[in-house]
């Protein structure tokens, strides 16, 4: 797939990108996780030049670098694949808030807005309102996650934004929601119906396992 090489991202999304001005504070929290990512991945370099300066008075730099890529990706893979698809989810919801481009279509009829995604993906994602819960339906938009298209569904939830990512799972089954914080941000994360949802917000703990339990409850399966 050709991406363009200014934003690296395929040019049918970014056919539907707008700029606008970031809403206020954010510049702080995306800070906060930069210093966060920062500091993680500090021990990680420390240790790969202590590894490489070892192995140079042997004159083995081959082996060096070997040694040092075996750690980084065991360093990598120590979250596990679920952690890293938390983070591109994340990723995808500062994305969203930075550019003020939360959906491509505006619209609190889940009959407006599940039709607007077909021919854009190659699956239908389920669009369920949850107004009458107090999870008002924004809208939804084209996103990019696990190198692919995916659908991202917009909820609001007083005053705060929840992105809701859903793509297909390739499995039969139901895995109950499981809550986990990601760089100041609460990430749900369960799988129904042959789909996977990953809902990002900041809203409270609460609010989003009660989010969750709601749209697995009137999902149709």
């Amino acid at each position: 797939m050709s991406t363009d090489p200014m934003t690296g991202l395929p040019p049918e999304l970014k056919q539907h990108m707008t700029a606008y001005q970031a809403p206020p504070g954010l510049k702080r929290r995306i800070r906060y996780m930069l210093e966060q990512q920062a500091r993680s991945a500090a021990p990680v370099v420390a240790a790969g030049r202590r590894g490489w300066l070892g192995w140079l008075p042997l004159g083995a730099s081959f082996a060096g670098g070997a040694v040092l890529a075996v750690s980084l990706m065991s360093y990598l893979g120590a979250s596990g694949d679920e952690g890293l698809v938390e983070q591109q989810v994340v990723a995808g919801h500062v994305r969203s808030l930075m550019a003020a481009h939360l959906t491509d279509v505006a619209s609190t009829d889940q009959h407006t807005v599940k039709p607007w995604f077909t021919g854009k993906l190659d699956y239908a994602p389920p669009v369920i309102d949850l107004a009458g819960q107090g999870f008002a339906l924004a809208g939804g938009r084209l996103d990019y996650l696990q190198g692919r298209p995916v659908a991202a569904l917009v909820y609001q939830r007083r005053g705060h934004t929840i992105n809701v990512f859903v793509l297909p799972s390739g499995r039969p089954g139901t895995a109950a929601a499981t809550l986990v914080a990601r760089q100041g941000w609460l990430v749900a994360g369960w799988t129904q119906a042959g789909m996977h949802f990953w809902a990002v917000s900041d809203v409270g703990r609460e609010d989003l396992a009660k989010f969750a339990a709601q749209m697995q409850a009137a999902n149709p399966l």
